[in-house]
């Protein structure tokens, strides 16, 4: 009985394993003209998809992260496009380091857009949001402008457990010297983490 309480204890001190953000998956009604649109319009690369699939779709992948294209059954399996770019719906977001770019490059190929500003604490976050063709909402933005500053005692996820330079700043197998445990010190570690990044790219 005993035996049983420290092991409950120690499952829920530990971290979850997950590690990234694998893949975002969308129902299309024709996966061969999404598939242009993630190519042409945000950069994505097809790539390889299980062959043993029995139902036809498409895979995709850049900035880490894949996008899993679906064709539908049916039209009606894909909700109906809406007329109103509204920046408060379900959404994917990219960070990006020159909105206007992307403005222009929305424009040149008849895409509509809004943009909307956040800003807080005197930190200003630009974000450039539009659809893909079946109306699903992308946004664009330069995020990483605002600090990530948890609420709760939540642990946090080192970003750089393999990294070999950045591994050995923090004691080697994504632990840090500095030992933050729990998330009260830990918030301030992965913030050191991001300086340190900061400084290495500056003197490389």
């Amino acid at each position: 009985m005993g035996l049983e309480i420290v092991e409950e204890e120690l499952s829920a001190a530990l971290p979850l394993p997950l590690m990234s953000l694998n893949h975002v998956s969308f129902v299309c009604r024709s996966v061969g003209r999404s598939v242009k649109f993630y190519e042409e319009v945000l950069g994505f690369v097809s790539i390889k998809r299980p062959a043993s699939f029995n139902f036809h779709g498409a895979w995709l992948f850049n900035y880490g992260v894949g996008i899993h294209l679906l064709q539908c059954n049916s039209p009606d399996d894909v909700p109906k496009k809406k007329g109103v770019i509204n920046p408060k719906d379900n959404h994917i977001s990219f960070q990006c380091s020159d909105i206007n770019l992307l403005k222009h490059k929305l424009e040149e190929m008849g895409i509509e857009y809004v943009t909307a500003v956040v800003e807080d604490s005197g930190i200003q976050v630009d974000q450039l949001f539009f659809h893909d063709p079946d109306g699903y909402m992308v946004e664009i933005c330069n995020c990483e402008n605002l600090p990530v500053l948890p609420l709760s005692s939540c642990p946090l996820k080192f970003p750089y457990p393999k990294d070999p330079i950045l591994s050995s700043l923090y004691g080697g197998k994504g632990l840090p010297k500095f030992q933050c445990r729990p998330c009260g010190a830990e918030a301030e570690c992965v913030i050191m983490e991001n300086l340190v990044t900061d400084m290495m790219d500056i003197s490389f």
